[in-house]
């Protein structure tokens, strides 16, 4: 997969819809092998690679940051899991196997209340969809979710007192994850990865058709 030729926006679309339920890459292949870059193009292709095959390292990377600058307040500690929820639901996976874990959960004692959470029926028409699926929560939405465990985690930033304590502490978890993402060298896996969701795209593409 060429990485050069893949834009800011085809990346976030990858993270969103790929799956985030895979288990993070060892401690000893995350910090392997560092080298520089040798130009601003093969840096670009690495830092996109990197992001992509290292992303459920770096999520872990930055919530545990997060979560050492607050050891001694129970309430950031709740505000950054609301925002490490709200993130997390952005992603098509992630949304819809809560759902389901939910809805199944649910159903062990209430058949009737899980099958009002089930997601609408999309119509079809001739063979295909009439518009692409909306990813639905407890039978709602999925914004509405989003914008609610937002606005729980900004009230507990701001009844904590803690929002320039997570600042820096992003901060630095942004800045440690571009600077992995910079210097460690694409292995033989991330590569076989990546072809491997690209025939995974093309696949579920021609499967719609």
């Amino acid at each position: 997969m060429d990485w050069s030729s893949v834009t800011a926006e085809d990346l976030v679309d990858a993270l969103r819809e790929v799956d985030w339920s895979t288990p993070p890459r060892p401690v000893s292949e995350f910090f392997s092998r560092f080298t520089a870059p040798r130009s601003y193009s093969k840096w670009t292709s690495r830092l996109k690679c990197n992001l992509y095959y290292y992303r459920t390292n770096y999520f872990i990377l930055i919530i545990f940051l997060l979560g050492m600058g607050f050891l001694r307040k129970p309430v950031a500690i709740l505000a950054a899991l609301a925002t490490g929820l709200s993130i997390a639901f952005l992603n098509d996976s992630f949304a819809v196997t809560f759902n389901e874990k939910i809805t199944r959960s649910v159903r062990q004692f209430s058949p009737h209340l899980a099958a009002k959470m089930r997601p609408p029926i999309t119509p079809v028409i001739r063979g295909r969809p009439s518009k692409r699926r909306s990813i639905h929560i407890c039978g709602r939405p999925r914004w509405i979710f989003v914008l609610l465990f937002s606005a729980v985690s900004c009230v507990l930033w701001l009844t904590s007192c803690s929002l320039l304590t997570v600042l820096w502490a992003l901060l630095i978890g942004l800045l440690a994850t571009l600077l992995h993402a910079s210097f460690r060298t694409p292995n033989l896996k991330a590569r076989l990865n990546t072809f491997r969701e690209e025939f995974r795209a093309v696949w579920r593409n021609y499967s719609e058709l």
